[in-house]
């Protein structure tokens, strides 16, 4: 009986220690992923990607500090007027795709409570983005928010409604 007893106990023990590795590992194994990865995986941000990848942004959004991203998904591009989105993707109008794009991102970890006590937020592109708590939903710019705090190892993607352009 002592055996027997013996016997579950090492194979109840053995089984933890299994399931322990495993845990640890699935761990291991996870990566972290930065706002520009976020926004590749996900394609509800194909068309902003595209952009990223046209102004030669994708550095800075990778490597700076924690920023956050008001990012506008696919179907908010669909509202630009006809012709905005290819003007600002040729060639020759690259300062401003990028002056567009950094207006969409500030400095600092931003999420949805923090948003409502600051009420301001610094663009990249130099432009104090003015953030607001309506009923439940945050707002930037008096853009609704869609989706909040999306978490990247960089920062936050909050998904906006509309396409942001900054006051020339």
């Amino acid at each position: 009986m002592k055996l027997i007893n013996s016997m579950k106990y090492l194979l109840a023990l053995s089984c933890a220690l299994l399931s322990m590795s495993v845990v640890a590992n699935h761990h291991g194994e996870k990566k972290s992923h930065d706002i520009v990865q976020v926004l590749q995986n996900d394609e509800q941000f194909s068309t902003l990607v595209k952009a990223i990848e046209a102004a030669g942004i994708t550095d800075i959004l990778k490597d700076s500090g924690d920023i956050t991203v008001f990012a506008p998904n696919n179907t908010a591009f669909e509202k630009l007027p006809e012709g905005k989105l290819d003007e600002l993707l040729k060639p020759e109008n690259k300062e401003k795709l990028v002056k567009v794009l950094t207006y969409h991102v500030a400095e600092g970890k931003i999420d949805a409570e923090q948003a409502a006590a600051n009420k301001y937020a610094e663009s990249l592109e130099g432009t104090n983005l003015q953030l607001m708590v309506k009923g439940s939903r945050m707002t930037v710019e008096k853009t609704m928010i869609v989706e909040e705090n999306i978490r990247a190892n960089n920062g936050i993607v909050h998904v906006i409604e509309k396409v942001l352009m900054p006051k020339s």
